[in-house]
């Protein structure tokens, strides 16, 4: 992929999209972390200075590693529900109310944490977060998927990642400088802060995905929403024909015809159910049929759909049970005792590093294909796994940090932002939805099978084990990953991905 062409496709509207609809993933990383650095006082572990005595709050709140487990495993409750809901929601409604449904849970969620008196108020805190992010890490990967330019969607498609990784970030810095007193508060009220703002920007400046009009018979306003996105002077022919319009000179045409039609009503309303109907006929270019959308048991039965669901619901509990979030939520208490003071700021540099490498890497997902990206991550991860499980058994800090860097670099290649991509290229588009919830509710599941269990296999084995099985792990979802998953890039339609060129086809 060449630089310049992305660079030549970028607007100011539709960065500005880019930005506002990922801050909803960025949430999902930013309270699935937020937990991490200030979880010994959180939790009275350690002991603080107060430093909000006024507020009548407790300053922490004591629990032992069962109910700890429980405050963090319950955010993926909430998203698992919320991610089964977003992809109907999302079909029926548009990705765009989808993705505004989903700030009010971050919002109330936030202010239920940062004002938490006890365990209840926490787990319903984070109960209703985690319905907001499921929600929003359906919706806004298919959102993407249908405003980015179509030679780099897997580029923009990795900024889901992305901020996911961006918001990991943000809450270890913010939990690096006020893990102290009562300031973990402000840690976990922030999140409600970047809601708001989130609600602000798509009420105002949103704009609905032009392929979701299309489908739902308005080529004429998804064109207009098009060419706002993409500048005036921008080709966007190629795009009009992949609406399944025939031409975007017919769109022209019928825009036209409707503007005529106004005006001969305001005069002539006596005549105007002849005209409209003569238009109507007349418009024989454009295709305005609304598509079928396919119910989340209805792909689990279709032949061209159940293949995709088996692939996409595989890499996505490989992005889980490879390891990954072991160390986002995890982190710093794992490696508090080989790292003293320093396993914080480990954490903070591991979240930037995965920030910068998944947007170094992003072009490679366009360049060399998303398969070989998942393979090579996946690789790395596993290599990584056991260097990770020997500096902590042999009580090696600098082979441990060095593991830790390199197995969150390789994830960022491709594991986590390619799971994301995948759901909305491996079926058609009245599939999307249904296929992208299957994804998320397996990703959900694997997720919190990582943050309930962790804790309780880490202290079991002891001395870093748990990592050979997470090498175990990539070594079985690399085959898998092998065998199974097609390779996406270059690939004109979902017959030519999944090997079915020239079969006849039921349209």
């Amino acid at each position: 992929m060449n630089p310049r062409s992305w660079f030549k496709d970028l607007t100011p509207y539709f960065i500005y999209l880019l930005f506002i609809s990922t801050l909803g993933p960025a949430l999902f990383g930013y309270h699935i972390a937020e937990l991490n650095a200030p979880q010994d006082v959180i939790t009275c572990t350690k002991k603080s200075i107060s430093t909000a005595a006024s507020l009548n709050l407790p300053q922490c709140i004591p629990m032992n590693p069962t109910e700890i487990g429980l405050v963090s495993s319950i955010f993926t409750l909430g998203g698992l529900i919320g991610a089964l809901g977003a992809g109907p929601l999302s079909a029926s409604y548009g990705r765009l109310k989808t993705m505004l449904g989903a700030t009010p849970f971050f919002i109330v969620g936030a202010v239920f944490e940062a004002l938490a008196i006890n365990i209840p108020f926490m787990v319903v805190g984070r109960f209703i977060s985690g319905l907001g992010a499921g929600v929003a890490v359906v919706a806004v990967p298919i959102y993407i998927s249908e405003i980015a330019p179509p030679h780099e969607k897997g580029f923009f498609g990795a900024f889901t990642q992305v901020m996911i990784n961006f918001g990991i970030f943000i809450t270890q810095l913010l939990g690096y400088f006020l893990s102290k007193g009562q300031y973990w508060r402000i840690i976990l009220g922030v999140g409600g802060a970047i809601g708001v703002l989130q609600a602000i920007g798509l009420a105002v400046g949103g704009a609905e995905s032009p392929k979701w009009m299309a489908d739902q018979g308005m080529p004429s306003m998804a064109k207009r929403v098009l060419r706002r996105m993409r500048g005036h002077a921008a080709d966007i022919e190629e795009e009009v024909q992949g609406w399944g319009v025939e031409s975007g000179k017919d769109l022209d045409q019928e825009e036209q015809t409707l503007l005529t039609n106004e005006d001969h009503i305001s005069t002539h309303s006596s005549s105007d159910s002849s005209s409209l109907a003569g238009s109507s006929s007349s418009n024989k270019g454009v295709k305005a049929v609304k598509r079928q959308t396919l119910g989340f048991f209805a792909i689990l039965r279709h032949p061209d759909t159940s293949p995709a669901v088996i692939a996409v619901v595989g890499v996505m509990v490989a992005q889980q049970l490879c390891g990954i979030n072991s160390i986002v939520m995890y982190g710093v208490s794992l490696l508090s005792d080989l790292l003293a003071a320093n396993s914080a700021l480990l954490n903070v540099a591991v979240a930037a590093v995965n920030t910068l490498v998944t947007i170094a890497f992003a072009p490679l997902l366009d360049k060399i294909g998303r398969k070989t990206c998942l393979l090579l991550s996946i690789t790395g991860m596993g290599i990584n796994s056991v260097l990770l499980a020997i500096g902590i058994g042999k009580h090696i800090p600098v082979l441990s940090a060095v593991a830790v860097l390199l197995f969150v670099a390789s994830f960022g290649l491709g594991l986590g932002p390619v799971p994301f991509i995948l759901s909305s290229e491996l079926v058609s588009p009245e599939a999307v939805g249904a296929t992208q919830s299957w994804a998320l509710a397996a990703n959900w599941i694997a997720t919190f099978v990582v943050a309930q269990f962790f804790p309780m296999v880490n202290a079991k084995l002891g001395e870093g084990r748990v990592y050979y099985l997470f090498f175990a792990m990539a070594v079985l979802f690399g085959g898998f990953v092998a065998w199974w998953v097609p390779e996406t890039k270059g690939k004109s339609d979902i017959d030519e991905i999944w090997g079915r060129k020239g079969r006849v086809r039921d349209d």
